[in-house]
């Protein structure tokens, strides 16, 4: 039967799953010299074309790259940006094959780690809720939350519809003044999901910064705009908690 041709182009390194489903509706992509359909398969030899260019889509001799990147506020998670700001591929190592694959974004008014892959499905699984990674923040809010908002918070709200919630909230020491920092932990990704949270308990964030994805935590003498390699026992690790087998991709 073959394997599904989004996961094959997503393991090449090619897009997240995500991304490669959208080009497939599109019409961007063909096997065979034929438009190609969300869903299809295909076996080893079939004549995969994106945009009209022939891709190898067997890479499963190259090592899987896994990079972490300190982002600074002020770029977007974004390949090209029709306004001209700065984004964060810009500043990213050069691929000789593939590209890089962002695990999940943040806004352009946050700031810290940030997860790079050239392995598709290694990147979904990663930003798939089933596995609830763990993403930790460091909040500056205009506000202090109470025990019973921050109970609140903990047990669930809804935003647009949807059960939201902080798996942990610990209050930070305060220097004083209306701002408060606190850390906070998260399963999910939704779109600006932490400030949209504090905003439901009528307090806003004036400053955001990831610090932690899953098992890998931001270094401390990372530099802003500063990128680092993560080592193979890491990436095994990263492996092991979203279920995926290492076969004879394992980084050199």
């Amino acid at each position: 039967m073959g394997e599904k041709l989004h996961k094959v182009l997503a393991r090449a390194g090619l897009g997240s799953r995500r991304e490669i489903e959208k080009w497939i509706e599109r019409g961007r992509v063909t096997i065979d010299g034929e438009l190609a359909h969300v869903g299809v398969r295909v076996s080893p030899g079939t004549k995969i074309a994106i945009d009209g260019r022939t891709v190898c889509a067997d890479r499963r001799q190259e090592p899987r790259r896994v990079i972490l990147y300190h982002k600074p506020e002020g770029r977007i998670c974004t390949r090209f940006d029709p306004q001209g700001r700065p984004t964060v591929y810009e500043h990213l190592p050069t691929l000789s094959s593939g590209q890089w694959i962002s695990v999940g974004r943040l806004d352009i008014n946050t700031s810290g780690l940030l997860m790079f892959t050239t392995d598709g499905e290694l990147a979904q699984r990663l930003m798939h809720p089933r596995f609830g990674i763990e993403r930790e923040y460091l909040v500056r809010a205009s506000g202090v939350l109470t025990k019973t908002q921050r109970r609140q918070l903990i047990d669930g709200v809804n935003v647009d519809g949807r059960p939201t919630a902080f798996k942990e909230i610990k209050a930070q020491r305060s220097s004083g003044g209306v701002n408060r920092w606190y850390r906070v932990v998260i399963t999910q990704g939704r779109y600006r999901e932490v400030r949209r949270l504090f905003g439901a308990m009528g307090i806003s964030v004036n400053r955001l910064k990831r610090l932690r994805f899953g098992i890998v935590t931001l270094p401390k003498d990372l530099p802003a705009g500063g990128w680092r390699r993560l080592s193979g026992p890491t990436i095994r690790q990263l492996l092991d908690s979203v279920a995926l087998a290492e076969n004879d991709r394992a980084p050199k």
